[in-house]
């Protein structure tokens, strides 16, 4: 049951309220506009598209707005829901690239919704992803829209023939392009000294997640390209590699200096990221092994670790020896691409994609789950349900207390970015032995 995640603001969480008859009314004739459905209910949310988890009950199809996965449509009532999340989501990309348009039209879309709803679609040249390799020809998205009612098409209508009008000598007696002006006018007000129009904003998409084929990361726009898919999927690129494969995916994340050891990052208690990480595998094990986990204290896990030495996974160990050594200096331990600790001591670099390398790498480290609901939420509420009543109570209370409290400061100190801290001595041999991070990372 997700009762605890919805109760807890952990799903659903930051939507938008709409309770107004008038929004509601806007809102109906939008979807009519978009999809040929309309809604019977009075009060709803809605996320950043526009999608209502109620409407998507209410007709049977939480994709409504989402077709097929692809061309994302949205419904837009106040430039508000540009804080709100985007559920459903099958691209990584879609809610940064509806964020922005949204900021980079936001003067023109107050006034628009202040007198109609604004309806429109992400749209790309592929209508249909039934085959993986249709995945690459997904390259630039176009943000369309315009009011149901057509007032941004309008504006642009008379804003052509307001030109003809003054540019073309006869103009002045042309009753027909006269009467049209005045018409198109009163639908749209004053257009030279109130333009509409809307940045036909386009947006690439080389890098991205998507929740097709089970879940797919696709690295066109790198150095060295590749794709990192399931079982079973193949994608027409010279290099692809499986989730399973661990060695090859830490060999690509370094060629293309795409992450970084947490323990050499500045800007962030590493010893402390670290111990946390250790503490959610604790949870993991003591749950399987049906301890009472509700209310536990940092104490109580170590107490829990203590009990269970020699039974937690190899994962804590590695993890508890580089911890050792940012606190306290301890030796400096190898911990290669394969060993089950190493995504949980990597985080991305700072660059465009970070989001997305930070997505990945909390599902490759799965155990780590306050990372895993930041970064990967469509995997954490399937993992989610899986988990023992004593583990979901555990996680959602946690994640209510430390990462809702205060979001910003949760991010800035797992991901904030400071200048690298200078590389531990090593010694000759270790210099030869090292690729990665922590050790030599295999090939095969």
């Amino acid at each position: 049951m997700v009762k605890r995640l919805i109760s807890k603001g952990l799903m659903f969480g930051n939507l938008i309220h709409i309770e107004s008859p008038a929004l509601v009314e806007r809102y109906r004739r939008a979807l009519q506009h978009l999809t040929g459905k309309t809604t019977a209910l009075d009060d709803f949310h809605v996320d950043l598209s526009g999608y209502s988890p109620e409407i998507g009950a209410e007709l049977g199809d939480e994709y409504y707005l989402n077709h097929a996965g692809v061309n994302r449509q949205f419904i837009l009532l106040t430039t508000e829901q540009k804080t709100a999340p985007l559920l459903n989501a099958m691209f990584s990309t879609s809610r940064s690239i509806l964020r922005d348009w949204i900021e980079a039209n936001e003067a023109q879309l107050f006034a628009l919704t202040a007198r109609d709803a604004v309806a429109g679609e992400l749209v790309n040249s592929v209508y249909d992803v039934s085959e993986p390799k249709r995945l690459l020809d997904i390259r630039q998205i176009t943000v369309e829209a315009d009011t149901t009612d057509g007032t941004v098409a309008n504006a642009a209508d008379l804003g052509r023939k307001i030109n003809m009008f003054k540019q073309e000598p006869d103009a002045w007696f042309d009753d027909v392009l006269i009467a049209e002006m005045i018409d198109l006018a009163k639908k749209t007000g004053d257009v030279i000294r109130n333009p509409v129009k809307l940045k036909t904003t386009k947006f690439t998409q080389k890098n991205f997640w998507t929740a097709h084929f089970g879940g797919c990361y696709v690295f066109q726009d790198v150095e060295h390209p590749a794709a990192i898919v399931p079982e079973g999927v193949d994608l027409p690129m010279e290099f692809t590699f499986r989730l399973s494969q661990r060695n090859k995916i830490a060999y690509f994340l370094q060629l293309n200096e795409l992450v970084e050891p947490i323990a050499q990052a500045r800007g962030i208690d590493a010893a402390a990221v670290l111990k946390q990480k250790m503490d959610f595998i604790v949870v993991a094990h003591a749950a399987q092994m049906g301890e009472d986990l509700k209310g536990a204290t940092r104490r109580d896990l170590r107490a829990l670790a203590r009990a269970h030495a020699g039974e937690l996974p190899e994962a804590f160990e590695g993890l508890a020896a580089l911890a050792r050594w940012a606190e306290s200096g301890g030796p400096w331990p190898k911990i290669i691409a394969d060993h089950p600790a190493y995504f949980y001591t990597l985080r991305a670099k700072p660059h465009h994609d970070a989001d997305l390398v930070n997505r990945l790498l909390a599902q490759l480290a799965p155990l780590d789950i306050r990372q895993l609901f930041i970064c990967h939420k469509e995997l954490f509420y399937e993992t989610y349900r899986g988990w023992t009543d004593a583990k979901k109570d555990y996680v959602a209370d946690f994640l209510a207390r430390e990462y809702l409290a205060d979001k910003d400061a949760a991010r800035d100190a797992l991901f904030g970015h400071d200048a690298p801290m200078e590389e531990p001595q090593m010694t000759k041999e270790d210099i030869i032995d090292l690729v990665g991070p922590w050790g030599a990372v295999r090939r095969g």
